[in-house]
């Protein structure tokens, strides 16, 4: 059995063992509930309320999770590191904060709220493997009631403090002169029917970033709706990628937050370092001069 003096949960977590951290007490532990539906924005929040893990704090991807849109910078920017520090903190979330995020989505919607929180710095974060559905077959049990306030909103707590990021980024000028140098390799999240061009429901051109291979981040996980092994997962992350090293790999989807899945998966995996371009395409065809791939 893990002990609390053990190394903190940074990628995944099993149903079981977060069951383990609550009953055990000690070390303070945040739960966030990122569950969200790009169709209908009420969705998650409606489905929290409905019953969530006990104790957890609902994160909306537009409100919690984005910043401000220009037009120009995708459908959900990153807000500020600034201001998500006081996001962070206000969810109770310090230093010493053992966070597990988890939706009802398959990890398309918390693995944002995992790599943003590794963005701040803080490391001791991870997904809750298999959602809401794992935690009830783990026997774990459902609340309605809302956590109280972490502190008055006239009254806020300090901030998060700081860190140098624990994984790296790159945006659209640093992606654009990365290609032109080459070697570069982009991967793609989205279904194969948008990465091709087939189909476009959320932005206003179809297709993909010449040169991306396309890794739909759905294809990560087992039947179960958990994530595929790590040995399955490096298997699948070699042979799309080859040889290549994963500093030189960037995720991208269509406003960046499944290919924090990938990113995810690829840390399970034991391919540490790959690079999130968080614009994605949302932001790449809203420039015209920038060039589109189909097929």
């Amino acid at each position: 059995m893990r002990t609390q003096s053990m190394q903190p949960y940074t990628t995944l977590i099993q149903a079981a063992e977060l069951r383990r951290l609550l009953e055990h007490g000690g070390t303070p532990i945040v739960i966030l509930d990122a569950s969200f539906d790009l169709a209908d924005p009420t969705a998650g929040r409606r489905a929290y309320e409905e019953g969530h893990l006990p104790g957890a704090r609902y994160v909306h991807l537009d409100e919690d999770l984005s910043g401000t849109k220009t037009g120009r910078n995708g459908r959900h920017p990153l807000p500020s590191r600034e201001d998500f520090a006081r996001r962070a903190a206000r969810l109770g979330i310090t230093p010493a904060t053992q966070v597990v995020v988890y939706d009802r989505q398959g990890a398309s919607f918390c693995a944002r709220a995992w790599w943003m929180l590794k963005w701040l710095g803080h490391d001791a974060v991870a997904v809750l493997d298999g959602g809401v559905q794992a935690w009830l077959e783990a026997g774990g049990t459902l609340a309605r009631e809302a956590p109280m306030p972490v502190a008055d909103e006239a009254l806020d707590p300090p901030p998060y403090p700081l860190r140098d990021p624990r994984l790296p980024w790159i945006d659209v000028e640093g992606l654009e002169a990365a290609l032109a140098a080459g070697g570069t390799q982009v991967v793609d999240a989205r279904a194969p029917e948008r990465y091709r061009g087939d189909v476009e429901p959320l932005d206003p051109v179809a297709g993909h970033i010449p040169g991306a291979v396309n890794r739909f981040f759905r294809d990560n996980l087992a039947e179960d709706g958990r994530f595929r092994t790590p040995e399955e997962l490096r298997a699948a992350f070699q042979t799309l990628l080859g040889d290549r090293a994963p500093a030189d790999v960037v995720h991208q989807c269509g406003s960046g937050v499944t290919a924090c899945h990938n990113v995810l998966a690829m840390e399970v995996a034991g391919l540490a370092g790959s690079r999130l371009y968080p614009g994605s395409w949302s932001e790449w065809c809203a420039d015209p001069r920038r060039p589109v791939a189909v097929g």
